[in-house]
């Protein structure tokens, strides 16, 4: 996977993206992704829809650091995020609770 690759998963998330999960949250996720699929992304969430924007955010509620093929894992339901959490692949700033309710927004994005 290329990093066009990343930058297109990232693209197609609001369409991915299961409303009712959100309701009553406004966060900001910022991804800030290392290695050859890395880049800065972050995902708006406000009013039951879904944002996703190139660069970094001033004041993202969490930030979520980890290289890029991991995310794509993660998100791709290949990687456990709480298992890369725990062996360091993934670094979390900010509130970790709205990290974990990260996976109900994308539910089809839910291990295989």
């Amino acid at each position: 996977m290329s990093g066009s690759d990343v930058r297109a998963f990232f693209e197609a998330l609001p369409s991915r993206f299961h409303a009712a999960a959100a309701e009553g949250v406004t966060a900001v996720y910022q991804f800030d992704l290392s290695g050859d699929e890395g880049g800065q992304y972050h995902l708006h969430i406000a009013d039951q829809t879904c944002r996703v924007s190139p660069g970094v955010h001033p004041m993202p509620n969490v930030t979520l650091r980890m290289a890029g093929e991991d995310c794509v894992a993660i998100l791709d339901g290949r990687l456990n995020g709480v298992s890369a959490y725990l062996s360091g692949r993934l670094k979390m700033e900010g509130d970790v609770g709205l990290a974990m309710k990260l996976a109900a927004f994308f539910p089809d994005l839910k291990p295989k």
